[in-house]
């Protein structure tokens, strides 16, 4: 009997169960070991991208011209309660003294020296420091500033004194805060416990439901000390850990699930442990597989923007999708083979036990949805097309400080800075600069900017330097309000489109726009320009691995639009309830003016990745039938069938899972969270349940269609096909009768 790779290396570690277990342990520890040594130094809060817009050319250009520049990142408003700035004196001191001995603190300003202008409030009860952080020298600024917000919390703390900070380095550690609240509270207080619950509803009995939650919990281990190394070397994102863990508890729960699935319908059928490995290695593994395959290639396509985060995200679902394969064809088989009929212990109570085979609930409901194929495929169709249409308004753009939490340490500091500041400072300028040397030319329209901008009611006071090799100009511009809300972006704009050009009209000098302000825009339009680009690159690597794995060119095509269709509704909805807000109170959502620029790129690649999976499930179980029968009518409601209520199960975990990353505070994370939670649902029941057969019994002996000049295409049998019905026929116990361990 010819066996193929996959099936061969499931009975193999079925037999040698305690060797299997014994190499994982292995790979456990070092990857433990990895995570406790490596990880800290392997992420950065910080995001970068590959290419160079202008406002990138503009940092560089600012910090290779100003080698001894000290750029003002952060701003401690010191307030007293009950007296005057003068009052203040010591206490300005001593935390000055504190400020300057944390790690990446290059310079605390004294709002109290001589010549120190607009550093005490109009109204004299408040002062302002200004605090200098970089990364020169080796220091540490993502460490040190978290000793910068204890120093100034322990001023607030003191009876008679207010005081707050905010800035560039106060947001991204209020970011890793709220982030990792969000983990927890998302996650492991909501995300793991609802998996646990609908596990339980799936299999019917406690044992069956933990094995697939521990090949997750293993699988995101292995890939957290694998991100843990590889962070040496490159940067990594820490919203990496999120996507792991989130990504992990997604397909480690899925693909086990359909593994022990079909273990527990084979061992009713009759099989004994190893025959029915050998049947789960022939099927359902190749399935997993395979759909792992087109899980990391659907990710591939973040990979190609130039964008850390992105990246970072990328890299880590795709090294999850890998290690959780890598358990299901090897963990998985020794644990079963170890469980044995073990697996159905702890039964709950009134939850039917569930063995597998067709569902008469998911028969009857693909019979409703195949009894007028057409009508069905237009309603359905049209019912997401419009739901897709709001997704002609969508807008993208940085979220911002404002959308953090009230209590966030930069929130609470922003507002204490606008209040008794007014029209002073404000973090992240918008910063002009002139790469030119100085002339009365470039002096003359610095001038004319300056005047144009004065005018405009959302800039505020500037100011002109020259680098001191007098070969660039810069002007930094007070951007009023939040640097990344609608009305910066506005004036960023306006910046750049009119009062530059007019102002150096006839001047022969690059001016490039820089700062937080401007890099979002710019940033923003770097996501616009590679989604299309992404979009292009997934459908078609989606389409031919489709082919070679179904040897069909409708298959495939049918795929892919119908999950262009999920992902669309997602997006509308997500425009719907984000940027218009229907429904986002009822929700606890946040509404926004935009989306932030990742989550469109991020959501079609995993959306069309989570797809895709059960896609492949699907199709699989309903060629293997097909094949058995030639009767596609039948095949489809086999398939739909035997697979529905675990393909329901397995898209209500990862439903729960990114539900759980929309409880968070993060909007983006909220964003992302509603849309695949969303597309997910959709995807497994109006497109699984109603479109998949209805178009397939529409479509007829069309869905197997292959052109004569593709027939060289291998022949892959994902669905098991000879080496499935091999076992079974070995196998003489009648089906039904009693399973001995």
């Amino acid at each position: 009997m010819q066996t193929s790779a996959v099936q061969r290396l499931a009975v193999r570690c079925a037999r040698h169960p305690w060797r299997t277990l014994a190499v994982w342990s292995v790979v456990l520890a070092l990857a433990l070991l990895s995570s406790a040594m490596l990880l800290g130094s392997a992420l950065t809060t910080e995001g970068s991208i590959k290419s160079e817009p202008d406002s990138l050319k503009g940092f560089n250009l600012i910090d290779d011209r100003f080698p001894a520049r000290n750029e003002v990142t952060e701003y401690v408003v010191v307030r007293s309660e009950s007296g005057t700035a003068a009052d203040l004196r010591a206490t300005v001191a001593r935390l000055r003294t504190d400020l300057a001995a944390a790690d990446g603190v290059k310079d605390v300003g004294d709002p109290f020296a001589t010549g120190a202008g607009g550093l005490v409030s109009q109204d004299g009860t408040a002062v302002l420091v200004p605090v200098v952080m970089n990364d020169d020298g080796g220091a540490d600024p993502t460490a040190g500033i978290a000793d910068v917000v204890d120093a100034v919390e322990g001023v607030d703390a003191q009876d008679g004194v207010a005081a707050t900070i905010t800035g560039q380095w106060t947001l991204g550690y209020d970011f890793t805060l709220v982030s990792q609240h969000d983990l927890e509270k998302g996650e492991m207080q909501f995300g793991l416990p609802a998996a646990l619950v609908v596990l339980l509803l799936v299999f019917g009995a406690v044992v069956a439901a933990s094995v697939p939650l521990l090949m997750a919990v293993a699988s995101i281990v292995v890939a957290v000390g694998v991100s843990a190394v590889v962070g040496q070397a490159t940067d990594l994102s820490f919203f990496i850990v999120n996507m792991v863990i989130a990504m992990g508890l997604a397909l480690g729960i899925d693909y086990s699930l359909f593994v022990t699935s079909r273990f527990r319908e084979e061992r009713h059928a009759g099989l004994d442990r190893l025959a029915a490995i050998a049947v789960c290695g022939a099927t359902a593994s190749k399935a997993v597989l395979f759909s792992g395959l087109s899980f990391v290639v659907a990710l591939l396509g973040m990979l190609l923007v130039p964008d850390t985060v992105l990246r970072s995200l990328a890299f880590g679902a795709i090294v999850v999708g890998l290690v959780t394969v890598a358990a299901a064809l090897t963990l998985l088989p020794a644990t079963l083979a170890l469980l044995g009929d073990r697996i159905e212990r702890g039964r709950i109570p009134f939850v039917p036990r569930q063995h597998g085979g067709e569902s008469p609930f998911w028969r009857r409901a693909v019979g409703r949805a195949t009894k007028r194929p057409v009508v069905t495929v237009v309603v359905a169709s049209g019912l997401l097309v419009l739901l897709a249409l709001p997704v002609l308004g969508l807008r993208t753009g940085s979220a911002g400080l404002t959308t953090l939490p009230s209590d966030t340490v930069t929130q609470r500091g922003f507002a204490a800075l606008t209040t008794y500041f007014p029209q002073g400072v404000r973090p992240s300028p918008a910063q002009v600069v002139v790469d030119a040397p100085s002339s009365p030319q470039v002096a003359a329209a610095v001038a004319r900017l300056e005047e144009r901008v004065a005018a405009d009611p959302d800039f505020g006071p500037s100011t002109v330097t020259t680098a001191p090799g007098e070969d660039l100009t810069l002007v930094e511009v007070v951007v009023e309000g939040d640097p990344a809300s609608s009305r910066a972006s506005a004036a960023i704009t306006r910046l750049r489109r009119d009062y530059i050009p007019t102002a150096f009209d006839g001047v022969d000098a690059p001016v490039y726009v820089t700062g937080t302000t401007a890099f979002d825009i710019d940033y923003a339009a770097l996501i616009d320009h590679w989604l299309p680009i992404v979009i292009t690159f997934v459908l078609t690597l989606s389409f031919l691995l489709l082919l070679l794995v179904f040897r069909s060119v409708v298959l495939p095509l049918k795929a892919v639009v119908l999950n262009l269709l999920s992902v669309g509704a997602a997006y509308g909805l997500m425009v719907l309830v984000f940027q218009d807000g229907h429904g986002a109170d009822l929700l606890g959502l946040r509404q926004i003016d935009r989306v932030e620029p990742w989550v469109p790129v991020f959501l079609f690649s995993v959306l069309f990745a989570l797809s895709m999976d059960y896609h492949v499930f699907l199709l699989t179980r309903i060629k293997e039938r097909y094949l058995a029968t030639g009767d596609t009518v039948d095949a489809v409601a086999h398939g739909v069938g035997a697979t529905g209520r675990i393909i329901t199960g397995a898209a209500l975990i990862i439903v729960v899972v990114f539900v759980g990353f929309a409880q968070g505070d993060l909007v983006g994370f909220q964003q992302m969270g509603f849309g695949v939670a969303v597309a997910l649902f959709i995807d497994a029941t109006l497109i699984r349940t109603v479109l998949v057969p209805a178009s397939m019994v529409l479509l007829g002996r069309w869905n197997w269609y292959l052109p004569g000049w593709l027939e060289w295409l291998p022949e892959l049998h994902v669905e098991g096909g000879a080496e499935g019905e091999a076992e079974r026929d070995a196998q003489v116990v009648p089906t039904g009768s009693a399973i001995r361990q």
